[in-house]
Order: structure tokens, then sequence, then C-alpha cells
């Protein structure tokens, strides 16, 4: 009777508690520069649940170690209720593997992805008429070229590492201080490549400062329909994927797990869709299971890939 009477207990918290929520000023915390592509996703989806339930959302930057100084704030610091959530990228599962001190990834429970958004490879222009090109020259001068990116374990830097096993060619890595300085790099023709967002290149390539290539992402991009994924281009395994999405502390109570899933993913299908695609990236919503399996498949992958290129945090 008493175990009847503690599992019905449990129950209707969990209910009272999904029904108050929110209760306070909700805050999506951002571990990147404002204007960033997660940065602008998290202040998209701000506003419209701010409208949608009438109380204040808002996000602040808490930026550092590529993401993790935000994300330990709301694994290990901020309340577990809901309230407080991480707006984190893929780097998630390559930050937490270079600095396992620091984090780790079971301390944020997965919650709703927003959006996929493809890296193009971009070459100085006219320099190389395809990236079957680009990969010839890269072989005849085993560590000659120069790739640039936009910070050790970015999302910039992993699709290059990817895409170079893949190919087979051995290039000099140049890690630089954010996306301008490595597109800086190629427009001067100091790098022959950079995996640049796509919206970053579209406007580039347009402005004919630099070629695009290829997409590192499973499928074409929406925004640049025109260029073939890098796995079209015959080199198997290269697609990287570059995924924004939030999470919240593991210790956050069920159902306020799933009403925001519900909240996010909803706005994700329906009044945001179209400005996510406008940002030049493509809508991904999926369930709670699917984003926790997607997290576990790239911890494994990212760390054979850590490894294999030897990959170490300054």
């Amino acid at each position: 009777m008493r175990r009847f009477v503690f599992l019905i207990g449990i129950f209707f918290s969990g209910f009272v508690f999904a029904q108050q929520f929110p209760s306070k000023t909700v805050r999506f915390i951002s571990g990147v520069t404002p204007g960033a592509a997660s940065d602008t996703m998290a202040r998209l989806l701000a506003e419209k649940l701010q409208a949608k339930w009438g109380s204040a959302v808002i996000v602040e930057n808490r930026l550092g170690a590529g993401g993790l100084v935000g994300a330990k704030y709301v694994a290990e610091q901020a309340e577990p209720d809901g309230h407080t959530i991480m707006m984190y990228a893929s780097a998630f599962t390559v930050s937490t593997l270079l600095s396992p001190n620091v984090l780790n990834p079971k301390e944020l429970q997965a919650v709703a992805t927003v959006a996929t958004i493809p890296t193009v490879m971009i070459t100085p222009p006219g320099k190389y008429k395809s990236v079957a090109d680009f990969v010839s020259a890269a072989k005849a001068q085993p560590g000659k070229l120069v790739c640039s990116d936009a910070g050790l374990g970015s999302a910039t830097h992993m699709a290059f590492e990817r895409f170079r096993f893949a190919a087979g060619f051995e290039a000099l890595n140049v890690h630089t201080k954010g996306p301008s300085e490595a597109l800086t790099e190629v427009i001067s023709g100091r790098a022959d490549c950079y995996f640049a967002l796509v919206f970053q290149a579209k406007k580039m390539a347009e402005a004919h400062k630099v070629d695009a290539l290829v997409v590192s992402s499973l499928k074409r991009s929406s925004l640049m329909p025109e260029l073939p994924t890098t796995e079209e281009a015959g080199f198997a395994n290269s697609a990287y994927n570059f995924w924004v999405g939030a999470l919240v502390s593991a210790k956050t109570p069920r159902p306020i797990v799933e009403q925001l899933h519900r909240e996010i993913t909803a706005l994700v299908e329906g009044e945001v869709n179209a400005q996510i695609r406008k940002l030049g990236a493509d809508p991904l919503p999926m369930s709670i299971a699917e984003f926790e399996a997607m997290i576990a498949r790239e911890l494994k992958e990212n760390a054979e890939l850590i490894k294999k290129a030897g990959i170490k945090a300054n």
C-alpha cells in the first residue's frame, strides 16, 4: 500500500511540476558569441517561447573552452529545474572528449535538436577546378597545402579532419581565432582550404572571393543545392554532422525535459522553420531517444577521429 501511495505521489508531483513550468525566467546559455549560429538559434527560440509562455526568456553568453564553461554551469551550478537550458552544437561531442576533467557528457540531458548546418569546403578563387583537383594537389605535395579552421575542435576543424582521412592526404592544419580569420586566410591565398559554414561560404562565393567546391553534410545543402556532398564526390565516410540542439542538467525532472522537447520541436517544425532555413541551416527535429543515440554515436566516432588525428586540447 505504501509503495502504491509513493508512486502516486511521484506521478502527481511530476504532473504539478510540469503544469507550473515555467515559474520564473528561463535562460538559454550560449557558449559562443552573439551572431554565431547556435546563439542566433537560441535567440529565435527565446523570442517565440517568451511569447508563448508569457514569461521572460533570455539568452546569456558564457564563453570559454569550446562551450564547456557554459555547459558546466548548466550541469553543475544552475538549479536543475529546466529554467536553464544549454544551447550547444556538435562541439559538445568533441569538447567533452578533449577536456574530460571539465565535464562528463552524461551530466547533460538531451532535450531537442534544432538544426544541422552544412560546412562547405572553400578554396582561393581559381586555384582548384574541383575537390578532386584539390585532393590530387594535396597528395602530390604531402603536408605542403595549408588548411585553416575556426579553432581546435570546432566543427570546421573536425569536418576537415574527417575529410582528409577519407580522401587520404596530408596537409598543414592551422587553427585560427575564429571564422573571420579562417576565411581571411583563404581569401588572401595563405590557406588552400577551409570548411566554412554554408551561409559564410555562399556569401563569399557569390562575391567571387572564394570557390566553393563541396559540402560536408550527409545531404546537399538547401542553401547551395548545386554543390555535391563529399560522399557524392566519391569520398566514403567523409561527412561531418554539425548540429545545434538544447540540453539541460541530467538532474532535471523528466516531465520538464519532455515538455521542453515538445515545445522546442513544435517551433522547429513550425514558427521558426523558415527562419532556420534563411540562416543556411536545415531544421532537424528528432525524438529525445534519437538525439541521445546521435550523441552516443558521435562521442564514439569523434574519440576515434581525435586519436587518429592526434588532436589534443591546448
